[in-house]
């Protein structure tokens, strides 16, 4: 019993903290003090100041809508005097956070289901009969091979497919592009953007412009940098290349939309960021397969009742829209956290200490390390015994290179 009352009283009335031994150096002094210095600037000046390690983060949640503006006037031999207007140009009307916007086509008008010669290469001219394979359905061929050879014009003779008649002859991409008017559209986006752990949500449409403000407005990084509606060259030309070249095969264009947000400042703060960049990758060295297009078809009945169909290959600009971002706001978790491991960083260097054991054992070590270093604070400067318990805590080493000897054990 007496000896359970002696551990009861060690543990109740007792205080143990490490011993400092302080080595007087002018050189050990002032490397340590530089060494504190630089981890005291990395902690106040990158993870607190520049990467607000005081706040909470998280990640944008967005949505994206577009509408394409812009009228286009072609002449060609295939369709004659035609007005190209949005929804001939835009397709498919609707995308998830992108639009494609057609600028160079080839049409074949008026075709039908029979038969007729394949566009002359390698694989499809013959001489005779011999030279061609019933039901042979090439990689690239147009239809279903019937066997016979036919032909193609005045000077070359092809195998014979059973297919959508004239067959498609896409071996010349008209230059310029046919829609090189398209330099000139418009491209409004609208952006939603939402911040679930804090319950923030915005616009890219901001609060301050007016109806009359978004029919005028055309964004520019200086002058309009948060007008939503954007120029099409403009964009390909602050990506660094020319739309017209662009228009002839295609590509991809990626618009950048930027939110980071400091929610410890006024909403208003909040502000969009544009930015541009082409995506597909254009290595004018290996050329193969450049651009981007596909095929559609608008399918008709003539006056016999007859299926026909005019089809497009189309050549044309994808615009995508990427949002990201993040939002920070003050929060005592990460900033306690935050502090723990400056306090660690600057226990490494000064040596074992309480606070080292963050390293060692992580943040479930902060509690003792906190009330070790409070009762040492008041043990050390606010007792009335404070030199009595500072002489016993600390113990003075003097630098034989400076002239001294010994210890001094005070």
């Amino acid at each position: 019993m007496a000896g359970c009352c002696a551990v009861l009283r060690a543990f109740l009335f007792e205080y143990d903290t490490p011993r400092i031994v302080l080595i007087r150096s002018r050189k050990v002094g002032l490397m340590n003090r530089v060494v504190q210095l630089l981890i005291l600037a990395y902690v106040i000046g990158w993870v607190f100041v520049w990467e607000r390690g005081y706040q909470e983060t998280d990640s944008v949640v967005s949505s994206v809508t577009t509408k394409a503006k812009g009228v286009a006037v072609t002449n060609t031999s295939e369709l004659g005097f035609r007005i190209w207007d949005v929804a001939d140009y835009v397709i498919p009307a609707q995308e998830e956070n992108s639009l494609f916007i057609m600028t160079n086509m080839i049409i074949t008008v008026n075709q039908t289901q029979s038969t007729c010669p394949e566009v002359p290469d390698k694989t499809t001219i013959c001489n005779s009969d011999s030279n061609c394979t019933v039901g042979s359905t090439g990689t690239h061929s147009n239809g279903v091979g019937t066997g016979k050879c036919v032909p193609f014009n005045e000077s070359v003779k092809t195998c014979e497919v059973a297919a959508w008649c004239p067959v498609e002859d896409d071996t010349g991409v008209p230059t310029p592009a046919l829609l090189k008017a398209a330099e000139n559209f418009t491209l409004l986006v609208k952006n939603n953007i939402w911040y679930p752990k804090f319950n923030f949500s915005k616009r890219n449409i901001l609060p301050n412009i007016t109806t009359s403000y978004l029919k005028s407005c055309i964004y520019d990084a200086h002058t309009d940098p948060f007008c939503p509606i954007f120029r099409l060259g403009k964009i390909v030309a602050d990506a660094g290349h020319s739309f017209q070249d662009m228009a002839v095969e295609g590509g991809i264009m990626g618009i950048q939309v930027k939110w980071d947000c400091n929610l410890d400042r006024a909403a208003s703060l909040c502000l969009p960021r544009y930015s541009f960049r082409r995506l597909d990758t254009r290595d004018l060295e290996h050329n193969v397969s450049p651009g981007y297009n596909f095929r559609f078809a608008k399918y008709f009945r003539d006056l016999a009742g007859r299926e026909q169909r005019t089809l497009i290959k189309a050549y044309g600009i994808r615009f995508d829209i990427i949002v990201f971002g993040k939002a920070g706001k003050f929060d005592i978790i990460p900033t306690m956290i935050n502090v723990g491991s400056g306090l660690a960083l600057l226990g490494v260097v000064s040596g074992p200490s309480c606070c080292s054991l963050l390293i060692q054992t992580g943040p479930s070590s902060g509690i003792s390390c906190t009330a070790t270093v409070l009762c040492d604070v008041i043990v050390l400067y606010c007792m009335k015994k404070r030199y009595y318990y500072r002489d016993k805590k600390y113990k003075y080493v003097e630098d034989y290179e400076q002239g001294l000897s010994g210890e001094v054990d005070q």
